[in-house]
């Protein structure tokens, strides 16, 4: 005996709560005059807002016709949900999510789309979400341009028929042959040199007269510049770098492109990112060579055009073009960094800088680094191969002593070197150091402007309460937020001035092994930077004595006066 049905539900008994589905791809841009320019996902649009792509308002056009014409009036448009400039190839979009989350919560139950393709790109999503995922929330989908869909008045057409899986395949494979096809086109761009980013990275922006070739960015490059400095002559750790920037108030480069340059930049970590500088930037920021003026690309790519997650690229495979744009840090300094940087180099306790000889001293027989150790108020420097394993003969020296050895070599180095005003002038050229003055009190100008904004805003605030603009609650919410921000602001331009006195006394006295060059002088102290300039290891023998290999051989060797120093 055939089953009744006991109601029949049909579209006049039901009040549709619709979502507007909208979507543009990137590759959908290049026939938009606007596209360029829309980088976000935007929602509740309207033919009057500048900031929107073409064919999204197109799209937008075309759904409400629709319904105005197919849904009487039993129906209410709870939301139109948009994702510019997005792919469909998953179904990790913002605005997509956020309309499943509506699903989910019941404020949705009709979903409508110009054709498949703007909801689902990939097919094996496309048979997921219309066969199971709407059939079991109770939302009807449609999808008016060919094929028509309409899951509630011909559900047979979606759970028998062939017709909308073969469009689903289709699409599916248009994306694949596209998504090779923009690959193909990025790769010979890489090949070429061309920067093909989104954003240019920290220190540079896009040229405007060519969006695939850069330009310094002066702002951003005279911290590109000083922290290669700090890390290479004056010896402080990637981690120190990070809270002097912190304290100065220097936004991170993610905070910079948002709140400097305003540009709409996201990122996967976005939700995660304070502001601050970190070691982990740093160190990204010393180890690549677009800052030596060679375009690097392609060290992550996505796993496929469906799978978007990013992998890292072995660097044998990345793309590397050199002299593409102008060198914010010359060559010889980054080099310098990335020696030092593969080196074991450890930061004094409660210290900014590292130790002085950390990363320079080997022991002679194995060529291992030599371990530090301090008893009795004494410092040590032992051979470890020798302490861990036994395999290595004794190799030891006092800090005190192995200080006054090098010292006394470099003063003879010196001394051979007077004579010869070129290789002073070389040696002085290759120094990065430029008076930073300047910088620090632009960048306290711009702390003194914001703190005035924030108090005009204030002012303004009160005027706003008074005349009945906002209520006692919001104005005091409001007021607090400022107060707040004024602090913050007053504790940073504090540390900026404190600097700006620090770096005003270092360049009236300058350092004390530059002036030994220019001057003809014998240095009296020796200090990291000293160290990391004119030294690139020192070897300790068995019996004490010690052998260095100064940075500047080359230089001397042309003028026949090098020669390895040895030292007791």
């Amino acid at each position: 005996m055939p089953r009744i049905r006991k109601s029949v539900q049909t579209t006049e008994s039901v009040i549709w709560r619709i979502a507007l589905y909208i979507r543009l791809s990137r590759e959908d841009w290049k026939d938009d005059d606007t596209a360029s320019e829309k980088k976000t996902a935007k929602n509740n649009i309207s033919q009057n807002t500048p900031d929107v792509s073409r064919s999204i308002v197109e799209q937008q056009k075309m759904l409400l016709e629709y319904v105005q014409a197919h849904f009487a009036d039993r129906y209410t448009i709870e939301d139109i949900y948009t994702d510019d400039g997005l792919s469909g190839t998953d179904d990790a979009r913002d605005n997509f999510q956020r309309m499943m989350e509506d699903v989910e919560n019941g404020k949705v139950n009709c979903i409508i789309v110009k054709t498949l393709s703007r909801a689902f790109r990939n097919y094996a999503d496309q048979g997921r979400y219309l066969e199971q995922i709407f059939p079991k929330k109770g939302v009807r989908f449609i999808s008016i341009s060919n094929p028509f869909v309409d899951s509630f008045t011909n559900p047979d057409a979606i759970q028998n028929g062939m017709e909308i899986p073969i469009n689903g395949l289709m699409n599916d494979r248009y994306a694949a042959k596209t998504s090779a096809d923009i690959r193909r086109t990025f790769d010979a761009k890489r090949k070429r040199g061309e920067f093909i980013g989104a954003f240019a990275p920290y220190g540079y922006v896009k040229n405007p007269a060519n969006k695939n070739s850069l330009i310094i960015d002066d702002e951003a490059a005279q911290i590109v510049r000083n922290i290669f400095l700090w890390f290479v002559n004056d010896g402080m750790s990637k981690t120190s770098i990070a809270k002097k920037l912190n304290e100065l108030g220097v936004p991170n480069p993610t905070s910079y492109k948002n709140r400097v340059q305003h540009f709409k930049y996201k990122n996967p970590n976005m939700a995660k990112n304070d502001g601050l500088w970190c070691s982990s930037i740093i160190l990204n920021m010393l180890t690549n060579q677009v800052y030596a003026g060679n375009m690097v690309q392609g060290r992550h790519r996505v796993i496929s055009y469906k799978v978007h997650t990013q992998v890292r690229v072995p660097e044998n495979e990345w793309y590397i073009v050199p002299g593409t744009h102008e060198a914010i840090i010359d060559r010889e300094t980054f080099d310098k960094a990335q020696l030092l940087h593969s080196r074991d180099t450890r930061t004094a306790p409660d210290k900014k800088e590292v130790y002085l000889f950390s990363g320079f001293l080997r022991c002679a027989d194995c060529k291992k680094a030599m371990r530090r150790k301090t008893s009795k108020n004494i410092t040590y420097y032992f051979c470890r191969t020798k302490t861990d394993k036994g395999l290595c003969s004794k190799h030891t020296i006092r800090e005190d002593r192995l200080t006054k050895a090098v010292l006394n070599a470099i003063r003879i180095q010196i001394a051979l070197a007077q004579p010869f005003t070129n290789i002073l002038k070389e040696l002085s050229e290759n120094r990065t150091e430029k008076p930073q003055v300047l910088r620090l009190n632009s960048m306290l100008k711009a702390r003194e402007e914001e703190l005035q904004k924030i108090r005009s805003a204030a002012e303004s605030l009160y005027l706003d309460w008074k005349n009945g603009d906002i209520t006692k609650e919001e104005y005091l919410g409001m007021k607090r937020s400022f107060e707040e921000k004024s602090e913050r602001l007053k504790e940073t331009m504090k540390t900026v001035k404190n600097e700006i006195t620090a770096k005003t006394d270092d360049e009236n006295t300058e350092n004390e092994y530059i002036r030994a060059f220019t001057r003809h002088k014998n240095i009296t102290a020796l200090e990291r930077g000293l160290v990391t300039q004119l030294i690139d290891t020192i070897y300790v023998h068995e019996n004490g004595r010690i052998t260095i290999d100064f940075a500047f051989a080359d230089v001397l060797k042309r003028f026949n006066l090098y020669s390895i120093a040895q030292t007791t």
